[in-house]
């Protein structure tokens, strides 16, 4: 497990990204001080006395464009503020996100994600300030606070004291390259019927090679691409 990391949020509607993660373990992460979630708005940094933060993009075109001046602004001020950060951009031009990807940005202390809307954002500002680009998938959605959200969420399962059973981050799909084993529990309609003998035997090996196999199996019905990647 990881030590506490500080999660920023450059976005234009910090409230939702805020809402968002202030229910179930995370919030009460949060709440405890286990991880440190912070936001910025851009319109704090527009200099156009309506807190324009975005224009017609150059060329024509619907939509508008999130200005470079004052993305370009608030990053400038985080960097005044924090050492050596790397900023990601939520896009769908990015890199796929999966469990690699978390994995990897759950090793930093300091994590900052910058949400886009309108119709993109001015790429001189992407050249210049954006390490990476990450995407949910192949789908558009109207902006990267719901994208940042679940970022936060991912990771932030992989800080030490944010789930009550520090094992629960280690067996959950994707961190060995499978799906996990179906899981079952108590029902006061169906008693135990349908619950296979293993699970009711008490030998912890053999529910534990019972659970690999069938994770294995569960892979190799619902997501075979999965198995290929246990040899990378």
């Amino acid at each position: 497990m990881n030590a506490k990391i500080t999660f920023t949020i450059i976005t234009l509607f910090p409230e939702m990204v805020q809402d968002a993660l202030s229910y179930g373990v995370i919030g009460k992460a949060i709440d405890k001080g286990l991880i440190e979630l912070k936001t910025v708005n851009p319109r704090d940094y527009s200099q156009d006395k309506h807190n324009r933060v975005d224009d017609r993009p150059y060329g024509g075109g619907a939509g508008m464009v999130m200005m470079y001046d004052p993305l370009a602004k608030t990053v400038e001020s985080l960097k005044q503020q924090y050492n050596n950060f790397k900023l990601s951009f939520l896009s769908p031009h990015g890199k796929k996100l999966d469990q690699d990807i978390i994995n990897k940005m759950a090793l930093d202390a300091h994590i900052v994600l910058l949400c886009g809307r309108y119709e993109g954002i001015d790429q001189r500002f992407i050249d210049e300030y954006v390490d990476n680009e990450i995407s949910l998938g192949d789908f558009v959605i109207s902006g990267g606070e719901l994208a940042a959200a679940i970022i936060v969420d991912a990771v932030a399962r992989q800080v030490a004291g944010v789930l009550g059973d520090e094992d629960s981050a280690k067996t959950d799909s994707f961190m060995q390259s499978m799906l996990t084993a179906p899981q079952y529990t108590r029902s006061d309609v169906l008693k135990q019927q349908g619950i296979p003998e293993v699970l009711l035997s008490g030998n912890h090996a053999n529910i534990a090679k019972w659970r690999d196999q069938q994770a294995l199996k569960t892979t190799q019905l619902k997501r075979p691409d999965l198995l290929g990647k246990q040899d990378m």
